[in-house]
């Protein structure tokens, strides 16, 4: 991949020969951070039985692990900073990968919890530390566009082919193997960084921001908290505003404390730059839409169509297809000649569009007429938006600030996810409620209008999700100003802006 082809630029001067296998150990890292956010869904009904789970306490298999790598994804960031990229990305797998055995092995509820917490522990050291590895590994934009065409693929469709692994494993193995698979991904990928990725020494007298972590992932972990329980106990209980009320509370402390730290754990200008929040905020609306989708989808599937887990979780494929599809053939040629937000606006108005074709669906609706024309325009949009998002994102910041702009991008995913569970589970769910009470006029019909108001629910809230998406277009194209990348210039040194300098 690193041959240079007639009549485009050389492979760069100073490039290391092996950074496209060191590209592989970071798309394997990466791949199985995301596939853990849904590869669990889909055995926790098995894991629920087996460890006599009670329904109240299910919620937390997947509550923890949200919570600590949301909550903790900056602090993961700028440790990658301050220690070392490659160190703590070896870290980070080597936890991950420690805390998925217990998992795999847990005896009871507890035991399981505390596993899937600690994966998201060392997953807020792993995923930003990959996103910084692969910003100041490839610096020229020709390959900067192949390469973050590749993460981009896995960061928005590796959480649909969570529900593929985890089915096929669920059904043909037990729920066991959903987290001891990620113990030979993770020896791999350790000793490929080993091998293959460079280690640059940590950063002479650096020192932790405390009070910032205290008062930012404190703020973050309060925010992550409040929508996963907005889901089951409604926007407006009390216990919901108060995790929501801390949760700003603390957030607007730590942009006053990052204003006057002598070393910030998130240098404010990083999100002042106006091309760089508009990706941070395209990014956690689209995935807001993305995460109902998956939702609504695997649901409809499984309990309208009557899917086994494993035929709705192929019932994505489609989707990861004509993402992958168009991120490495068309975003990844096309981002180093136009401006970001020309594939950004249409690559959301594309997937809105798709979202919109889904709404029609029906209780008696086709796989192949109904649905499988717009999964593949919604990965058609999300393969236009992601590789600009986290290319541009990423661009122009200093080295030493490559691990906490890393770890805001994923934050901005995370937040997105557990807004998008929350809110559209919630809207879909009223919805429904209130088509059943509207129509369910003969007890005798009961059971196929609970179903058609299950399916109003879902395309009621697609509308919203649809909306959502053209929001995020009509952001990226307002505030996304960045151009196309200069000839000669290395991609991370965006121009005009000051902090281009690195």
């Amino acid at each position: 991949m690193s041959v240079a082809r007639t009549g485009e630029a050389a492979t760069p001067p100073h490039a290391d020969p092996r950074r496209w296998w060191g590209m592989a150990v970071i798309a394997l890292a990466q791949l199985m951070v995301v596939l853990d956010a849904t590869i669990v869904n889909i055995a926790l009904p098995s894991a629920q039985h087996d460890l006599g789970m009670s329904d109240g306490s299910r919620q937390w298999v997947i509550t923890a692990y949200t919570l600590a790598f949301g909550g903790l994804l900056l602090l993961g960031g700028r440790v990658a900073d301050l220690v070392g990229r490659r160190r703590t990305f070896v870290v980070g797998l080597a936890g991950f990968a420690a805390a998925s055995a217990l998992g795999g092995a847990a005896a009871t509820p507890g035991m399981l919890i505390g596993a899937r917490a600690l994966q998201g522990v060392f997953a807020a050291l792993l995923a930003p530390s990959a996103l910084s590895l692969l910003t100041t590994t490839f610096t020229d934009p020709r390959e900067r566009g192949k390469a973050f065409a590749v993460y981009s693929v896995l960061a928005g469709s590796g959480s649909a082919l969570g529900f593929v692994v985890g089915g096929l494993l669920a059904e043909y193995l037990n729920w066991r193997w959903c987290l001891y698979v990620n113990v030979p991904i993770a020896i791999g990928a350790v000793a490929g960084a080993l091998t293959l990725l460079h280690h640059r020494p940590a950063l002479p007298g650096a020192r932790l921001d405390v009070p910032g972590v205290l008062l930012g992932c404190g703020g973050l972990v309060a925010l992550v908290y409040g929508f996963s329980e907005a889901e089951s106990r409604g926007w407006m209980a009390p216990y919901v505003l108060r995790l929501f009320a801390a949760g700003a509370v603390l957030l607007m402390v730590f942009v006053w404390w990052q204003s006057r730290a002598v070393r910030p754990l998130l240098p404010l200008h990083v999100v002042r730059d106006r091309t760089r929040a508009g990706c941070f905020l395209t990014m956690m609306l689209a995935v807001v839409s993305m995460f109902g989708l998956y939702l609504f989808m695997t649901y409809y599937l499984q309990t309208v169509l009557g899917y086994s887990p494993v035929r709705a979780g192929l019932a994505f494929l489609p989707l990861t297809l004509s993402t992958l599809t168009t991120s490495t053939q068309i975003s990844a040629r096309l981002l180093r000649h136009v401006p970001p937000r020309a594939l950004l606006a249409p690559g959301m108005v594309l997937a809105a569009g798709g979202m919109m074709l889904l709404t029609r669906m029906t209780v008696h609706s086709s796989y192949a007429a109904d649905l499988l024309p717009a999964l593949i325009l919604i990965g058609l949009g999300m393969g236009l938006t992601f590789t600009p998002v986290f290319s541009t994102a990423t661009a122009g910041v200093a080295p030493q600030d490559s691990g906490v702009t890393s770890a805001t991008v994923n934050t901005s995913q995370q937040v997105g996810a557990s807004i998008g569970t929350a809110l559209l589970n919630t809207i879909a769910t009223t919805s429904g409620s209130a088509y059943v009470a509207a129509h369910l006029n003969d007890p005798a019909q009961r059971a196929r209008i609970v179903q058609e108001g299950t399916v109003h629910g879902y395309t009621v809230a697609l509308w919203w999700a649809a909306g959502i998406m053209l929001l995020a277009g009509l952001i990226a194209g307002l505030m996304v100003t960045a151009g196309a990348p200069k000839p000669g210039l290395r991609a991370g040194t965006r121009t005009p802006e000051p902090m281009a300098r690195s």
